[in-house]
């Protein structure tokens, strides 16, 4: 039997400690509106549309603990977002000086070039360039 093939991410969902301050941060951010915003009874989430990719922000009231993200945990490590070119990784690192969000300025390689910043909560974002 043939293995299958993997089919597209649809949605990536993150655990916040403050839905509030995320979702302000991730809607300017962004730059669109969130589609849902549900309370399921064990979490409240709020989401966005990326292209054909949701992306969710999950609020526990019950959160395990407290400590802000770390990619050297087991887990996530990044979340990557998709650019046509370098010229709109340009364009995103002045949007972010705009909003006053810190970056790690454009870090380009042989397999395409990144802009690296963190959410409130210290999760590591990427927007990513194929090489030119």
């Amino acid at each position: 039997m043939a293995t299958p093939t993997m089919p597209a991410l649809t949605h990536v969902a993150v655990t916040v400690s403050d839905l509030a301050v995320s979702e302000a941060w991730y809607t300017r951010v962004l730059g669109v509106a969130p589609v849902l915003d549900e309370d399921t009874g064990p979490f409240r989430h709020i989401v966005y549309p990326l292209g054909t990719t949701l992306l969710g922000l999950h609020g526990f009231p019950d959160l395990t603990e407290d400590k802000a993200f770390d990619e050297r945990r087991p887990g996530l490590d990044h979340i990557a977002f998709g650019c046509a070119s370098r010229d709109e990784l340009v364009a995103w690192a002045a949007h972010l000086d705009e909003l006053g969000i810190a970056h790690g300025g454009i870090v380009d390689a042989g397999y395409g070039s990144g802009l690296s910043f963190r959410d409130p909560d210290n999760i590591a974002l990427e927007l990513f360039a194929p090489p030119a």
